[in-house]
């Protein structure tokens, strides 16, 4: 699952990563569990574009935990009737479905 073969789902991962971030910088002060969930939402993403661009072996295991806190992230923002948190809920949305997809590519290995 090395970035050349999976160019389209790492790029919805880092999309995921970079509206969280924006979401996350918008929302500190005021909205401090949005901002939470964002910052590690956007961390995770991060990390599992690293693994997917070497095409690691560790992959599975991760990308349920980045579902779960996507999840997590698109539900709290889906709250919030601002455009940051609307455009953040949707790529955490895009992203957790990524990741449902890998998931179920690996487990059928």
């Amino acid at each position: 699952m090395a970035h050349h073969n999976n160019k389209s789902g790492l790029e919805i991962v880092l999309q995921c990563a970079v509206e969280c971030e924006h979401c996350a910088d918008e929302c500190i002060g005021n909205m401090a569990e949005c901002a939470r969930l964002c910052r590690d939402c956007s961390q995770l993403c991060w990390t599992i574009a690293g693994f997917m661009s070497r095409g690691s072996r560790f992959i599975a295991p991760l990308c349920q935990t980045c579902l779960e806190v996507c999840e997590a992230c698109a539900k709290e923002c889906q709250k919030h009737n601002n455009s940051h948190c609307q455009s953040c809920a949707t790529a955490c949305q895009n992203a957790a479905e990524q990741y449902r997809k890998i998931g179920m590519v690996v487990a059928a290995l």
